[in-house]
């Protein structure tokens, strides 16, 4: 599968699944938190906070504060704890890095602007370079080999720890900060120091196919990207068929998800989903265009909060799905505070789709399956569905 851009991630971002989220050597783990969605005026996360920890997280709590009365270190204690309760998706922060993540999600990064993936023989790639970042305005391009990272090398690393090295994440440093690269394009070698920059994300992009189809790509739900889904469906042609083009999403924020849903559902359950027993329940706004054409188009990469759109449309009618079965992240996390301002990010219930199937470990199998020629296969679905009987 095409490479996600792993320099846009949050900082250190889903500790232990960071390692179990690796395609093509490229990390996909992003902000796959399945994120809580909104109450009435407070946001789950913000619940979880006031209503202090619950479960497992009163043991890892437990952990940091005897760390701490012992003078010990709270976060390695907390993590010890995480990985002795089996949460493969329990991760515990420092307040700076879930601070970025926060930000990661209001979708802003810290970072020069370069993807990249690693190569067969272990050499690391630049796949493609963000307009206007600190990497452009250097001159480096596609193609381009990354050797060292403030002279770290960084053949036969993985991708995960090039970004660490390229981040900073070492020293925390922020934008502005300096970062010397070592690069090549194929006799040259050179070395560039970049500044490092506050980006913003394009998690939603727009474009048009020939055959009247509006392709509208998600890479992420950060905030915001629920609205420009909905602002691409209406602006699309009259008559347009859309693919919904989720390959490689590794979720976000959940309440963006639901609002990207209400733009092709008039209302109606998007999901279901417990926690710690507690029954819930996600509804589509009312609205939504229900007659053009849809199709859902996802892969191995396809996760959590973009699992939960891709059940909703396909479990109500409202689109084929297309590509290959989804990667199975159907938990929810919930974070809290622990006592040294740190952050423990732990599993707290399930979502299911309307029609009650569970997605954790199993994934959505798509209506029609198919490989590379997805996006093609997606295109001709379309016009057959918009070709009168």
């Amino acid at each position: 599968m095409s490479g996600r851009d792993p320099f846009c991630q949050p900082r250190r971002i889903r500790r232990g699944a960071a390692l179990t989220l690796v395609f093509t050597s490229v990390l996909v783990a992003g902000a796959a938190t399945g994120a809580l969605p909104q109450g009435e005026g407070k946001s789950a996360r913000d619940e979880a906070r006031s209503a202090g920890p619950a479960g497992h997280h009163a043991d890892v709590a437990r952990a940091a504060e005897e760390a701490m009365a012992d003078g010990k270190s709270p976060i390695q204690a907390a993590k010890r704890a995480v990985s002795r309760s089996g949460d493969r998706w329990g991760a515990v922060y420092s307040q700076g890095e879930y601070e970025e993540f926060e930000e990661s999600l209001d979708g802003q990064y810290t970072g020069v602007g370069l993807w990249a993936r690693s190569e067969r023989d272990g050499r690391i790639e630049v796949t493609k370079v963000r307009r206007g970042s600190p990497a452009a305005t250097a001159g480096i391009r596609a193609g381009d080999l990354l050797r060292r990272v403030d002279g770290e090398q960084t053949d036969g690393r993985p991708v995960t720890e090039v970004v660490s090295l390229l981040r900073g994440d070492a020293i925390d440093a922020p934008a502005g900060t300096a970062v010397r690269l070592g690069l090549q394009r194929g006799t040259r070698a050179w070395t560039e120091t970049l500044r490092r920059a506050q980006l913003t994300t394009d998690s939603v992009t727009v474009r048009e196919l020939a055959g009247r189809v509006t392709v509208i790509k998600v890479a992420t739900f950060t905030k915001g990207s629920g609205h420009q889904v909905r602002e691409a469906v209406r602006q699309s042609p009259p008559g347009a068929g859309i693919v919904l083009d989720l390959r490689g999403n590794s979720g976000g924020l959940v309440t963006e998800a639901v609002t990207a849903a209400s733009a092709f559902l008039d209302g109606g359950l998007v999901a279901t989903y417990d926690v710690e027993g507690e029954q819930r329940a996600l509804h589509a706004e009312s609205g939504g265009d229900t007659t053009r054409p849809l199709v859902a188009l996802v892969d191995g990469g396809t996760m959590s909060a973009a699992e939960l759109l891709t059940g909703a449309v396909q479990d109500r009618g409202r689109a084929l799905v297309v590509g290959s079965r989804t990667f199975g992240k159907g938990s929810v996390q919930m974070p809290s505070r622990l006592p040294d301002g740190s952050v423990a990010e732990l599993t707290v219930g399930h979502y299911r789709t309307p029609s009650g199937r569970g997605v954790d470990g199993r994934g959505i199998t798509p209506d029609l399956e198919t490989g590379e020629d997805a996006l093609q296969r997606a295109g001709t679905v379309l016009r057959g569905l918009a070709s009168p009987s």
